[in-house]
């Protein structure tokens, strides 16, 4: 897998909320909950014990102003997590309860960057429960206004541990893995690259008939902002074509998962011949990101598809900036006008209907630049 760059939300969030601090927690008192959570049975006090140290621990956070310590009330409340069975179901249903209204709670704070920083370390602390009763916490703040908060909002849902749990055979699981595809695919058209490598790879290891529509869902509005000359990141892309090449690889290539990988990988490469051809309107860093989005697809999905571990023909031609082998090649494993390429011949796959209802053979051509993509 490809190096990433560092994201923008990333970068932003990095100031006050990932803070390497150990200490417990300032405003409350851990000894009782610690005792509790030593105890192989509950009762009623116990249970309260749990309730009001939670809700304590919440309501710290929320209130806190000093963003210095966050991490610290977040680590406190996690390490008191305990899995006896009696135990974490009070503590799962405090932290939903607790939570909930704490969220409600920092709506009504100002200013925005107060309500947005609380916001999104409550989301975090979801994050780090790994609750499946918590997810619906996440589901309400997919349209929040701070692209941040809808950041974790999507990581809430699509993290190692929820996958694995939705990845059961209980039904309510399903059921809840089919909502959270459903809620995911309304999102994409308008998500930022790093929401969507989240839903991504989200898509692709659930196993759900919701997450291969999800994934699918992701590839088109990719390849439609090649289309339109608006994409952005294109090293998303290579996460993309090598999760729809491990769904070929893995079930037998449907012909709609094998029609968008050779779609948008064939994009990828007709934009950087045409760069490289005399346009020349892509920056150095632009070319070279697409430059290794074609690397990783020969190395990680070429290879592999076609059993051929020594292929380097894709490195050779844009090392060499030899656009007339880079595009041989393209036309040999992608198709051209009048002769499908050898991922459709293997895949039995075609790019759709001409006009005329005759099968597309190539990949659709990109179209002209706008010429207000001059300064790209």
């Amino acid at each position: 897998m490809i190096a990433k760059n560092k994201w923008a939300i990333g970068v932003v969030l990095a100031a006050f909320l990932v803070l390497a601090m150990n200490s417990p927690l300032q405003g409350v008192d851990t000894r009782e909950i610690n005792r509790v959570r030593n105890k192989s049975m509950l009762d009623d006090e116990d249970r309260e014990i749990i309730d009001r140290f939670v809700a304590e621990a919440v309501d710290e956070l929320v209130k806190t102003r000093d963003f210095t310590s966050v991490s610290r009330l977040r680590r406190g409340i996690l390490a008191s997590r305990g899995s006896q069975v009696q135990y974490a179901e009070q503590f799962s249903v405090s932290a939903h309860k607790h939570i909930s209204e704490g969220l409600k709670a920092a709506d009504e704070l100002t200013p925005e960057e107060h309500r947005f920083k609380v916001v999104v370390n409550l989301l975090i602390l979801v994050d780090g429960l790994e609750d499946l009763r918590l997810v619906d916490l996440a589901i309400e703040r997919l349209n929040d206004k701070s692209p941040a908060v809808r950041y974790w909002a999507v990581h809430v849902l699509t993290n190692t541990g929820i996958k694995e749990r939705l990845n059961s055979t209980d039904a309510a699981d399903l059921r809840l893995a089919r909502k959270i595809a459903e809620e995911l695919k309304k999102l994409v058209e308008k998500s930022e690259p790093e929401v969507m490598e989240l839903m991504a790879k989200f898509a692709a290891e659930i196993k759900i008939a919701e997450g291969k529509e999800l994934l699918l869902a992701i590839a088109d509005v990719r390849i439609r902002r090649y289309a339109d000359w608006t994409v952005r990141y294109p090293l998303l892309d290579a996460i993309i074509l090598e999760l729809l090449c491990g769904k070929m690889t893995s079930a037998g290539a449907e012909p709609g998962v094998a029609r968008r990988f050779g779609q948008l990988c064939s994009y990828v490469m007709q934009k950087y011949i045409r760069d490289i051809s005399g346009e020349g309107f892509l920056s150095d860093g632009q070319k070279e990101q697409l430059a290794s989005v074609l690397f990783e697809v020969e190395q990680s999905c070429i290879r592999q598809l076609f059993d051929m571990p020594q292929s380097t023909i894709i490195r050779r031609a844009v090392s060499k900036g030899d656009s007339r082998a880079l595009l041989q090649e393209h036309n040999r494993l992608l198709g051209e006008e009048g002769r499908a390429g050898a991922l459709a011949l293997k895949f039995n796959f075609d790019y759709g209907r001409k006009p005329d209802g005759s099968r597309r053979t190539a990949p659709l051509t990109l179209p002209t630049r706008p010429k207000a993509k001059a300064s790209e």
